[in-house]
Protein backbone atom coordinates (compact mmCIF):
# COMPACT_ATOMS: atom_id res chain seq x y z
CA UNK A 1 0.00 0.00 0.00
CA UNK A 2 2.95 2.53 0.67
CA UNK A 3 4.49 1.77 -2.30
CA UNK A 4 1.30 2.67 -4.38
CA UNK A 5 0.72 5.92 -1.70
CA UNK A 6 4.45 6.54 -2.93
CA UNK A 7 3.99 6.08 -6.75
CA UNK A 8 0.98 7.97 -6.83
CA UNK A 9 2.25 11.16 -4.82
CA UNK A 10 5.01 10.62 -7.23
CA UNK A 11 3.34 10.79 -10.22
CA UNK A 12 1.25 13.72 -8.92
CA UNK A 13 4.62 15.74 -8.21
CA UNK A 14 5.55 14.85 -11.61
CA UNK A 15 2.52 16.36 -13.48
CA UNK A 16 2.74 19.35 -10.94
CA UNK A 17 6.19 19.92 -12.48
CA UNK A 18 5.19 19.47 -16.16
CA UNK A 19 2.01 22.28 -15.49
CA UNK A 20 4.31 24.83 -13.89
CA UNK A 21 6.70 24.22 -16.40
CA UNK A 22 4.07 24.78 -19.16
CA UNK A 23 2.67 27.50 -17.04
CA UNK A 24 6.11 29.48 -16.93
CA UNK A 25 6.22 29.48 -20.97
CA UNK A 26 2.62 30.83 -20.97
CA UNK A 27 2.41 34.66 -21.39
CA UNK A 28 -0.26 34.36 -18.57
CA UNK A 29 -2.37 36.97 -20.85
CA UNK A 30 -5.35 33.73 -21.59
CA UNK A 31 -7.56 34.29 -24.70
CA UNK A 32 -8.60 37.65 -25.71
CA UNK A 33 -11.11 39.05 -27.54
CA UNK A 34 -10.34 42.37 -28.96
CA UNK A 35 -12.10 44.76 -31.48
CA UNK A 36 -9.87 47.65 -32.52
CA UNK A 37 -11.74 50.78 -34.10
CA UNK A 38 -10.23 53.19 -37.06
CA UNK A 39 -12.43 56.04 -38.18
CA UNK A 40 -9.22 58.14 -39.37
CA UNK A 41 -7.55 58.44 -42.61
CA UNK A 42 -4.16 59.56 -41.55
CA UNK A 43 -1.97 56.79 -43.30
CA UNK A 44 0.86 56.98 -40.30
CA UNK A 45 -1.57 56.40 -37.77
CA UNK A 46 -3.62 53.19 -39.70
CA UNK A 47 -0.15 51.71 -40.43
CA UNK A 48 0.38 52.44 -36.56
CA UNK A 49 -2.71 50.43 -36.08
CA UNK A 50 -1.89 47.63 -38.09
CA UNK A 51 1.75 47.83 -36.11
CA UNK A 52 -0.29 47.30 -32.94
CA UNK A 53 -1.98 44.36 -34.07
CA UNK A 54 0.43 42.57 -35.01
CA UNK A 55 2.39 43.12 -31.83
CA UNK A 56 -0.87 42.55 -29.82
CA UNK A 57 -0.92 38.93 -31.94
CA UNK A 58 3.00 38.83 -31.26
CA UNK A 59 2.89 39.04 -27.31
CA UNK A 60 -0.71 37.07 -27.12
CA UNK A 61 -0.47 34.67 -29.56
CA UNK A 62 -2.47 34.24 -32.63
CA UNK A 63 -4.44 30.99 -31.15
CA UNK A 64 -5.19 33.00 -28.46
CA UNK A 65 -6.77 36.14 -29.92
CA UNK A 66 -10.36 36.73 -31.74
CA UNK A 67 -9.44 40.37 -33.41
CA UNK A 68 -11.96 42.42 -35.22
CA UNK A 69 -11.01 46.14 -36.92
CA UNK A 70 -14.13 48.09 -37.29
CA UNK A 71 -13.71 51.00 -39.79
CA UNK A 72 -16.49 53.84 -40.70
CA UNK A 73 -16.02 57.35 -42.19
CA UNK A 74 -12.34 57.79 -42.63
CA UNK A 75 -11.26 55.05 -42.10
CA UNK A 76 -12.62 53.50 -44.71
CA UNK A 77 -9.19 54.87 -46.58
CA UNK A 78 -6.91 51.89 -44.83
CA UNK A 79 -8.63 49.85 -47.06
CA UNK A 80 -9.31 52.32 -50.47
CA UNK A 81 -6.81 51.61 -53.68
CA UNK A 82 -5.24 53.96 -54.96
CA UNK A 83 -7.37 53.97 -57.78
CA UNK A 84 -10.24 55.29 -56.65
CA UNK A 85 -9.44 58.28 -55.03
CA UNK A 86 -9.72 60.50 -58.06
CA UNK A 87 -13.27 58.76 -58.34
CA UNK A 88 -14.12 59.65 -54.53
CA UNK A 89 -13.78 63.48 -53.62
CA UNK A 90 -14.95 62.89 -49.97
CA UNK A 91 -11.90 61.12 -48.81
CA UNK A 92 -7.98 62.86 -48.85
CA UNK A 93 -6.16 59.23 -48.80
CA UNK A 94 -6.53 56.17 -50.42
CA UNK A 95 -4.32 54.67 -48.40
CA UNK A 96 -4.16 50.78 -49.57
CA UNK A 97 -1.09 50.60 -51.75
CA UNK A 98 1.56 47.55 -51.70
CA UNK A 99 2.64 48.09 -48.54
CA UNK A 100 -0.74 48.12 -46.59
CA UNK A 101 -1.80 45.65 -48.40
CA UNK A 102 0.37 43.08 -47.47
CA UNK A 103 -0.07 44.29 -44.11
CA UNK A 104 -3.33 43.49 -44.31
CA UNK A 105 -3.46 40.06 -45.70
CA UNK A 106 -1.21 39.45 -43.29
CA UNK A 107 -3.13 40.15 -40.13
CA UNK A 108 -6.38 38.33 -42.23
CA UNK A 109 -3.57 35.29 -42.43
CA UNK A 110 -3.82 35.12 -39.06
CA UNK A 111 -7.16 35.32 -38.19
CA UNK A 112 -7.83 39.34 -37.74
CA UNK A 113 -11.20 40.02 -39.05
CA UNK A 114 -12.01 43.83 -41.30
CA UNK A 115 -15.78 45.22 -40.63
CA UNK A 116 -16.45 47.86 -43.46
CA UNK A 117 -19.64 50.19 -42.67
CA UNK A 118 -22.22 49.88 -44.69
CA UNK A 119 -23.66 53.94 -43.46
CA UNK A 120 -20.07 55.01 -44.96
CA UNK A 121 -19.76 52.60 -47.72
CA UNK A 122 -23.51 54.07 -49.13
CA UNK A 123 -22.87 57.28 -47.78
CA UNK A 124 -19.77 57.73 -49.73
CA UNK A 125 -20.72 56.26 -52.77
CA UNK A 126 -17.67 53.20 -52.30
CA UNK A 127 -17.85 50.38 -54.23
CA UNK A 128 -16.93 46.88 -52.71
CA UNK A 129 -15.82 45.50 -56.43
CA UNK A 130 -13.57 48.41 -57.34
CA UNK A 131 -13.01 50.68 -54.94
CA UNK A 132 -11.88 48.47 -51.48
CA UNK A 133 -8.95 46.20 -51.26
CA UNK A 134 -9.71 42.74 -50.44
CA UNK A 135 -13.60 43.21 -49.14
CA UNK A 136 -16.22 40.64 -49.46
CA UNK A 137 -20.28 41.25 -48.30
CA UNK A 138 -19.28 39.06 -45.19
CA UNK A 139 -17.17 42.16 -44.25
CA UNK A 140 -19.74 44.68 -44.17
CA UNK A 141 -21.86 45.34 -41.02
CA UNK A 142 -25.02 47.57 -41.34
CA UNK A 143 -23.30 50.43 -38.86
CA UNK A 144 -19.85 50.92 -37.76
CA UNK A 145 -20.68 52.58 -34.41
CA UNK A 146 -23.42 49.85 -33.50
CA UNK A 147 -20.65 47.59 -34.78
CA UNK A 148 -18.64 48.58 -31.90
CA UNK A 149 -21.22 48.83 -29.52
CA UNK A 150 -22.46 45.06 -30.28
CA UNK A 151 -19.05 43.27 -29.88
CA UNK A 152 -18.34 45.82 -26.76
CA UNK A 153 -21.38 43.74 -25.21
CA UNK A 154 -20.39 40.62 -26.06
CA UNK A 155 -16.82 41.05 -24.37
CA UNK A 156 -14.54 42.50 -26.48
CA UNK A 157 -11.97 44.99 -25.17
CA UNK A 158 -12.00 48.24 -27.17
CA UNK A 159 -9.06 49.79 -28.36
CA UNK A 160 -8.30 53.05 -30.45
CA UNK A 161 -4.83 53.43 -31.43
Amino acid sequence: MKKILSLMATAALLVASVMNTAVAEDTGYGKQKVVYHVNYDDPKKQTGALRNIQNHINAVGAENMDIKVVLHGNGLAMLLTPDSLDKLKKFKHANADDKMSAKIDGLKDQGVAFNVCNNTVKGREVSLKDDLYNVDEKDIVPSGVAELAKLQQEGYVYIKP
